[in-house]
């Protein structure tokens, strides 16, 4: 292997937008928040005819460029461009790193500089800088010396890692299409009232007996009753924080779940969930399979608090200790724990229509949802048991096979972040005219 600067090998920040020259109507916006480890949460469309363009919206990137955010590198605010919409233009808070092709294989660089050692370095003088925030200069990426093996090698390798993300990428998006099939499932039987009937026709479309009901101001299925959301529900737990180390009381090691983490405990997303210490009085806070964590202090200015999640098997499995919930959150117990992927289902409707802006509070400026109040007074129309018991097994299935492929992407990066510093550093290769790994010592 031979040692380089990175400067020598890539260019840095060499694209720009400019107003003059790019005659462009709209552009696709990238902010640094809006990527973590190479996972795009929001890009955003800024109709340049009628909006501003933000001042930090300058850089243009390209096929393999890898984006670095230069404030908290500890946040991992990176990634590497495969796939980009049209007019795409990513922060100034970003490096925007393109290799020479012909010196270094992109996705092998974008991995050297995802290593933990690299990140701890970047941090540690992003620490040292007089900025309002932890940050580092483009000239930090720069000067950074790396080993470099052989082109072929190092296409091997990046090759090789790549393929484990993609793979990691292709179930979340696999995830994300069972989570919507189940929505639609829902809407489609509970909100449109098209469950199947005796003959497997969709109940209204074909007919089937509609009853106004006085309570919820609209019509529902004839036998279907009128009950609050506590009436699904068994009892409620608190949260509990914990500490972060133990003590004479605090001696119960947990994972601690908090509302940030409840997309990728619905299969979307890297979980980051802390490991709590709770006081061995507070056992009743573990939670259990079929229970549902509601967040209930929290929310953005375009959103209610109220985000759920569900616990089932393969949640638990995902763990290798118990799991509680932050004091920020509430665990629910249904009384039928069969009941659990319908009531999920039909909190999150809930949360998504905005109903739980009506059962708000404030203290202190944080928006805390009023938990008891929307319990007992958010009516439901209630179906029978037998359709709640026919409902629940179907999409069963898809919440079943979303926690399988969480535990296969869970392995998947485990094994990615095992082999990528023993694949950098030559510990592990590939053999001869194979694509087979083997130890190099």
């Amino acid at each position: 292997m031979k040692k380089i600067k990175l400067g020598d090998v890539a260019e840095m920040n060499s694209n720009s937008y400019s107003e003059t020259n790019d005659d462009w109507e709209f552009v696709n916006y990238l902010d640094t928040s809006s990527i973590t480890q190479n996972e795009m949460a929001e890009i955003q469309l800024i109709n340049l005819e009628s909006e501003k363009l933000p001042d930090r919206a300058k850089r243009k990137v390209n096929f393999n460029s890898i984006i670095y955010s230069t404030v908290r590198p500890n946040q991992k605010h990176f990634g590497i461009i495969k796939h980009q919409p049209q007019n795409f233009l990513v922060s100034t808070g970003f490096t925007v790193i393109n290799v020479k092709p012909e010196k270094v294989d992109a996705n092998f660089l974008y991995y050297q500089l995802t290593r933990e050692e690299i990140t701890k370095y970047l941090q540690s003088i992003a620490e040292q800088s007089t900025t309002a925030y932890p940050s580092i200069k483009s000239s930090d990426i720069g000067n950074l010396e790396i080993e470099l093996p052989p082109l072929e090698t190092q296409k091997q390798i990046g090759n090789f890692l790549y393929s484990l993300d993609e793979k990691i990428s292709i179930n979340k998006k696999i995830n994300a299409t069972l989570e919507d099939m189940a929505k639609t499932l829902y809407d489609y039987w509970f909100v449109q009232f098209d469950f199947p009937d005796d003959n497997g026709k969709p109940y209204k479309s074909s007919g089937g007996k509609m009853i106004f009901n006085q309570e919820l101001g609209r019509e529902i299925p004839d036998g279907w009753e009128v009950k609050t959301l506590d009436f699904l529900v068994k009892n409620s737990k608190n949260g509990d924080w914990g500490k972060d180390e133990p003590d004479e009381t605090h001696t119960h090691r947990v994972i601690c779940l908090r509302g940030a983490d409840f997309p990728a405990i619905n299969g979307h997303g890297t979980l980051n969930a802390p490991v709590r210490y709770i006081n061995k009085k507070n056992i009743d806070r573990i939670l259990e399979d079929g229970d549902i964590i509601i967040e209930i202090s929290g929310g953005s200015p375009t959103q209610s608090t109220g985000r759920a999640c569900y616990i089932n098997s393969g949640v638990m499995n995902r763990f290798e200790t118990d799991i509680t919930t932050s004091n920020f959150c509430k665990a629910l117990t249904m009384t039928n724990k069969e009941n659990m992927y319908y009531f999920y289902l039909l909190w999150t409707n809930l949360y998504n229509n905005g109903v739980f802006f009506n059962f708000e509070g404030k203290t202190t400026g944080i928006k805390n949802l009023l938990f008891d109040v929307a319990l007992k007074n958010i009516k439901i129309a209630l179906p029978e048991k037998s359709l709640l018991q026919n409902f629940n097994h179907q999409v069963s299935n898809f919440f079943q096979m979303i926690q399988k492929n969480n535990q296969e992407n869970q392995i998947l990066a485990a094994l990615r972040d095992f082999l990528l510093p023993l694949l950098m550093n030559g510990q592990v290769g590939f053999k001869e005219d194979y694509n087979v790994l083997q130890c190099s010592y």
